[in-house]
């Protein structure tokens, strides 16, 4: 049955891809807002975002919450289409400037450095910009990502990703930290989001609620030394982006490393819950975090 799902899955999506790319990058991502906000609460429990919202944000008005969850609909329907057009961004192909960015006095110090860092962020806007965008500038970089459940559909999207947002894509996973190992000391810096529940985490503090929280970045700069780099994309108006590259931090250590293991990974958590309140509809509030 799950075989027979996929499949189905795997049609309706590559039709609506060949809608997406007729109709032009500008006209799909409205469309894709649209079917957002009308598909999209079909596939997720309201009472789970509901809760998450009332965790990360505390008791708001039923009009703010509801104007949160449309938002992030739409966004998540947004970049979906966009998937298509990954070629227009990666090449400026837009007809205009798509993307604004802060800090790139601090790429340009990495790139002089020539010392690797972790750059992290979370599922905000159109993320993955991020990889795209650090790619763009000449960062020698290593972005990880989470292989999709849908065998049928993950060729098709691991294919965009090495193609236009990063040559270089390391799956999550056991064989997958290996690989970031080699990297690491190949010169490689890594580019990860950390905003998702993972099982075999430890519980840290999210939105004073302890949740499983990766400890990936930590673990690098720890083992390597490696600065972390915190970066918040945000849409600002349809396929209009401003990215910021926050500055580059020393990892903090002491004598106990499973308790810097956790002190650092909390103050990850810190940056990505600033990330969020800065313009919570741009995230998604879908996932489990807390379970």
């Amino acid at each position: 049955m799950k075989i027979i799902k996929y499949f189905f899955e795997f049609i309706i999506i590559i039709s609506l891809f060949c809608i997406f790319k007729i109709i032009g990058l500008k006209n799909a991502s409205g469309l894709g807002s649209i079917l957002g906000k009308i598909i999209g609460p079909f596939f997720r429990s309201k009472n789970i975002i509901k809760q998450n919202i009332k965790i990360g944000l505390g008791n708001l008005d039923k009009k703010k919450e509801e104007e949160i969850i449309n938002g992030m609909w739409s966004n998540i329907g947004r970049t979906f289409a966009e998937y298509i057009f990954l070629k227009n961004f990666k090449l400026n192909k837009t007809g205009f400037n798509h993307i604004k960015i802060t800090g790139i006095e601090y790429i340009d110090q990495i790139k002089k450095s020539n010392k690797p860092v972790v750059f992290f962020s979370g599922h905000f806007a159109n993320f993955e910009l991020m990889a795209m965008e650090l790619d763009k500038f000449g960062i020698k970089l290593a972005a990880i990502y989470r292989p999709l459940n849908n065998f049928f559909l993950n060729p098709v999207m691991e294919y965009l990703r090495i193609k236009y947002i990063c040559p270089i894509q390391i799956p999550k996973g056991v064989s997958g930290s290996r690989e970031i190992v080699k990297k690491i000391k190949n010169g490689y810096s890594i580019a990860l989001m950390v905003d998702q529940r993972v099982s075999e985490g430890p519980r840290i503090s999210f939105f004073n609620k302890e949740a499983h929280t990766t400890t990936i970045p930590a673990q690098i700069a720890l083992k390597y030394n490696c600065k972390l780099v915190p970066i918040y994309i945000e849409r600002k108006n349809g396929i209009n982006f401003e990215m910021v590259i926050h500055k580059p931090y020393e990892i903090t250590k002491t004598e106990v490393h499973e308790e810097d293991i956790k002190n650092n990974s909390l103050t990850i958590n810190e940056n990505i819950e600033k990330m969020i309140i800065k313009n919570p509809a741009q995230w998604i509030w879908t996932h489990d975090r807390w379970k």
